[in-house]
């Protein structure tokens, strides 16, 4: 092999090896963004019961959180008429018995429905940061839907105008990347799952999905990933700054490893570790 041909290879070769850390690095996080955050449970759509007499993502669920003092975290969409709505699925049939979207149906048609048999319903995203009031952080999940940017807007202003602590995650990078470009001062995560997770994605997209390497257009400051084994390139941008934060919990024993955790059906301890 010529000179020429060993130096291409090896050009080749340290390509290869940089790409991923390209590719899956995560945006810079201060010490001080990072300390009200880091080491807190966070209640998985507020604090709901299992048998559902308190609904996920209700006011009920968030009251209970925060009279705690318990982190909350919780889902954001779009109504129809551009309102933004706490509610997790896209759909409204397994909480509220009702076969359609929720960006199919008004904020009057959707307050109208009840949340798991109760009296309660689905609230504004403004209802509920009334009702936290600052006595929690917040993880803002955005779902992706037909109209992301006006969510990502309208979601933005809401924050702008509250008076606690808030972050925001999603499972769709082009969301997350967003926010990096239009409110680099807020902290924002990606939200990530092994890859058999990403149903009706194929398996390319559901790979890099699944390995955060799309984190080169949103540059990500945690990654919330699904309790269980994570692959190599994941624990790689976590060595590279990226707080860890794992969905969702059962168990206090998922504190270990982790800086942040969203749990469940139980009652742990308000925070689990300090800020080093």
């Amino acid at each position: 092999m010529d000179r020429s041909s060993r130096l291409f290879c090896l050009a080749a070769g340290i390509t290869a090896a940089a790409l991923p850390v390209l590719l899956s690095a995560p945006g810079h996080l201060s010490r001080s963004a990072k300390a009200p955050l880091f080491g807190r449970n966070y209640a998985h759509r507020g604090l709901h019961t299992p048998d559902r007499s308190v609904p996920e993502n209700s006011l009920a669920a968030f009251a209970a959180a925060a009279e705690l003092g318990y982190g909350v975290e919780l889902d954001v969409q779009l109504s129809k008429d551009g309102k933004v709505v706490v509610f997790h699925d896209d759909d409204l049939k397994r909480v509220c018995g009702v076969d359609a979207r929720v960006d199919e149906k008004t904020l009057e048609e959707l307050q109208s429905l009840h949340l798991c048999g109760t009296e309660e319903t689905i609230p504004l995203f403004s209802s509920v940061l009334d009702v936290i009031h600052g006595r929690g952080p917040i993880i803002c999940e955005l779902k992706t839907g037909r109209r992301n940017r006006e969510l990502c807007r309208k979601t933005l202003d809401l924050i702008r105008g509250y008076q606690g602590e808030i972050c925001i995650e999603s499972f769709d990078p082009t969301i997350v990347a967003w926010f990096r470009f239009h409110a680099p001062d807020l902290v924002r995560g990606q939200l990530a799952a092994p890859a058999e997770e990403y149903k009706g994605k194929g398996k390319l997209l559901s790979f890099v999905l699944s390995r955060c390497l799309l984190n080169v257009i949103a540059r990500p400051q945690f990654i919330a990933y699904k309790i269980g084994p994570r692959p190599l390139i994941v624990h790689l941008c976590e060595v590279m700054g990226a707080m860890k934060v794992g969905w969702t919990s059962h168990s206090p024993k998922n504190e270990k490893g982790r800086h942040i955790v969203i749990f469940e059906f139980y009652r742990p301890a308000l925070r689990f570790r300090e800020l080093k």
